[in-house]
């Protein structure tokens, strides 16, 4: 009985194919349901953006809306001249019922400015003047006929029994309140009338401005960073302009400095990063003798002006652990991959030779980045829209017991209702933005819908960068005589292909890492949702699912990028290319493990190095340390916002740059492991990677073989591969770059 021949465990390694000269041009369409799938989703993505612009208002987000829905200074409007919301009786606003409606139980009507005295109903009717500066404050339908019939007004709910005076803030009048002599005042004085014969103590109002500025307090966070925003958004640009030139000064030192520039890289984020650990401990330092500086951010709690936790010494220490622990790590790195940093860099300046012969590449992320904002703005736009495209809810608001307390109302019509006919005192008030129709119950279906097309269409932009970039590089290696051999255009030549044919491997591809995605969002929105549980064995579980489904990301993610690859040289489909490239990579996984991971890591610094360098200079520029400045750097509530922007963006245009050189990297690495598999370097099977990569990669390997198993067997064979390349040189033209 014959044994059979037991078949590799990582598939059969790559046969010599005379016909094979890189990426193959005659090629079909691959995973055509998923690109029809795909094109069928981004129609109805359309079709919810068509709906939710025929049915949204963002002027619901922006403008301020008084007790019949309509917006207060919206332009076009009768009330175009009154931007400000007042409240008849904020002292309402204290009742539990704001905080769980986020509607204050008081009628609200738009006015041009706030009160700005005392002033009651029953003493304003008695004088002409006070009675018509009074008026400003009351509903439409009063007229000076009503001037001695102040019960029937107020019956009416015509006008507030008392004026306080106010101030605006986010669009809304607040009573004024003050500090004096230790005790809370409003306008001055601790005490006022309120309109019904009764003294009251200002501190009485406390609780009503409190809730009714909790149910609007994130709203006024939002509309100070967009006021920053106004302020800063040139000086942001020009930011993000000088991160755009210092990538790409990086990138074209790189192509012809790569082992100087690595080195300089790897120094100055050491230093810029050991600046940073210098400057906060001189913050820490200089606190120390300030009254205040020693209280925790525990007992501080959240604050809405976040320039107060930098006066914290404890916020100081907090970044000097944090700076010094990624110094630490940075450090321990460098010393432990001391022996592979040279490989690595050999690695990098074989990619700066073949980005040499692609220039566009290097501009190719210009054209993600334009893809990206527009995916972006596509889905800020319709969230906005959606959010915004319900209908105004009235409820019915009373002060006495009522049946109908809180049930919804018409206010067209309820002053003749049974409602209002058994709790006459209550009133129809707007309470929020809602519906009951077939749109409105699936608004939230539509937002996910909105998100997992998101996070869809931007893998798909990514993917499709990876794969245009993986073909033109492709194309560099596996061409014989460089750069004879090499399309006249390869990024066109690659996106094309990529385009015309593996749409449908793409948003496969795309498709699993953003249902994984999709899925760590539920996963952080279930964890917001019970975060005041007791359940320890939850938490733990939902601990775990979230680390799982981040490392499946992670292990989705580079499996996909080396699957674009292999659709790029083959044209196969996603699954396929998938199951080849993940073969191939375990069938070299020693170089894998020791070189591709250490020239992640090094270009990883040199992004690091970038937002470094943007960021200090923000920091000094909006936050004013340098004097230089002080009359040029605009006035903001928040000045990290602007440095945040400017730090995160540049984080984002050095990532594009940079993953130029980390793509490169990647195709090249897998077209030399194909490379070893078919050719032997002989006569009739030469290799196709260039004299230095071969003695980089080979030595590379023989050193992790050695520490791997302490054995060198391969090394003979090696030496005599060696010898055969010496013995047939190939005839190419970039030898001497």
């Amino acid at each position: 009985m014959e044994l059979q021949e037991e078949k590799p465990k990582y598939g059969e390694p790559r046969k010599y194919d005379p016909s094979f000269k890189g990426p193959i041009y005659n090629r079909g369409c691959t995973d055509i349901i998923c690109c029809i799938l795909f094109i069928i989703c981004i129609l109805g993505y359309v079709a919810v953006g068509i709906l939710a612009w025929s049915q949204g208002d963002p002027r619901k987000v922006i403008y301020p809306t008084d007790s019949r829905g309509q917006f207060c200074g919206q332009t076009g409007t009768p009330l175009e001249t009154k931007p400000l919301l007042f409240y008849f009786n904020i002292m309402k606003c204290a009742s539990p019922m704001v905080l769980l409606e986020f509607q204050c139980p008081t009628t609200q009507i738009c006015v041009e400015k706030c009160p700005d005295k005392f002033m009651t109903l029953l003493k304003a009717h008695t004088n002409k003047e006070d009675f018509k500066y009074y008026k400003n404050f009351c509903k439409d339908g009063l007229n000076d006929q009503m001037v001695n019939r102040v019960l029937d007004i107020l019956m009416s709910r015509l006008c507030p029994a008392m004026l306080i005076p106010s101030k605006p803030f986010t669009r809304r009048c607040f009573p004024a309140l003050g500090l004096k002599g230790g005790k809370i005042t409003v306008g001055n004085e601790s005490t006022f009338n309120d309109g019904q014969g009764n003294i009251r103590n200002a501190e009485d109002l406390v609780a009503g401005v409190k809730n009714a500025t909790v149910v609007i307090e994130a709203r006024q966070v939002a509309m100070k960073i967009f006021e920053d925003y106004t302020h800063s958004w040139y000086w942001i640009l020009l930011g993000l302009v000088i991160a755009l030139l210092i990538s790409l000064l990086f990138i074209v030192l790189l192509r012809y400095l790569a082992g100087i520039m690595v080195w300089v890289m790897i120094v100055m984020v050491i230093l810029v990063i050991g600046y940073g650990i210098f400057h906060c401990s001189m913050e820490y330092v200089s606190l120390k003798s300030e009254p205040g500086s020693n209280v925790t951010l525990k007992d501080l709690g959240f604050q809405t002006d976040f320039t107060v936790y930098l006066h914290i010494r404890q916020t100081w220490l907090a970044f000097i652990i944090i700076l010094s622990i990624v110094e630490l790590i940075i450090i321990l790195l460098l010393i432990f991959l001391r022996n592979r940093l040279l490989v690595a860099i050999a690695l990098i300046k074989e990619a700066s030779r073949a980005i040499g012969y692609v220039m566009s590449a290097l501009f190719y992320p210009l054209f993600t980045f334009a893809l990206l904002a527009m995916v972006i703005a596509y889905w800020a736009v319709t969230a906005v829209f959606l959010s915004t495209s319900n209908q105004p809810i009235y409820k019915v608001f009373n002060e006495t017991a009522c049946e109908y307390s809180r049930n919804t109302c018409a206010p067209a019509n309820y002053s003749t209702s049974i409602m209002k006919s058994q709790c006459p005192d209550s009133q129809c008030l707007f309470a929020f933005y809602g519906g009951e129709t077939a749109y409105h119950k699936y608004l939230i279906g539509l937002q996910f819908y909105n998100v997992f097309l998101f996070f869809w269409c931007a893998n798909f932009v990514t993917a499709l960068g990876q794969m245009t970039l993986a073909g033109a590089f492709a194309s560099y290696y596996w061409a014989f005589v460089k750069p004879g051999d090499m399309p006249a255009f390869p990024i066109f030549a690659s996106l094309g292909r990529s385009l015309r044919y593996h749409t449908g491997s793409l948003a496969f591809g795309s498709l699993i890492l953003s249902i994984v995605q999709i899925i760590r969002v539920l996963l952080e929105y279930i964890d917001h949702k019970l975060q005041g549980t007791q359940n320890k064995i939850t938490k733990f579980l939902l601990c775990c699912l979230k680390c799982c489904f981040w490392c499946v990301e992670k292990f989705i993610k580079f499996l996909n990028r080396n699957a674009y690859i292999m659709v790029a040289i083959y044209g196969k489909n996603f699954c396929t290319s998938a199951r080849d490239a993940f073969f191939l990579l375990m069938r070299n996984m020693i170089r894998v493990a020791v070189l591709d991971k250490v020239t992640d890591f090094l270009l990883f610094l040199g992004k690091l190095l970038i937002v470094g360098i943007v960021g200090i200079f923000a920091f000094f520029f909006f936050s004013g340390k340098v004097k230089a400045f002080e009359n040029t750097a605009p006035t903001l509530n928040y000045y990290w916002v602007p440095i945040l922007t400017v730090m995160v963006c540049s984080y984002l245009i050095a990532h594009g740059f940079f993953s130029v050189y980390a793509m490169c990297v990647d195709t090249l690495f897998l077209c030399f492991c194909e490379d070893l598999e078919r050719n032997d370097g002989s006569a009739a099977r030469p290799y196709y990677m260039s004299a230095s990569l071969h003695d980089v990669l080979f030595e590379n390997k023989a050193v992790g073989e050695t520490e791997s198993n302490k054995s060198l067997q391969h090394q003979p064979e090696d030496q005599e591969i060696q010898m055969k390349r010496q013995q047939f040189p190939r005839q190419e033209k970039d030898e001497d770059v």
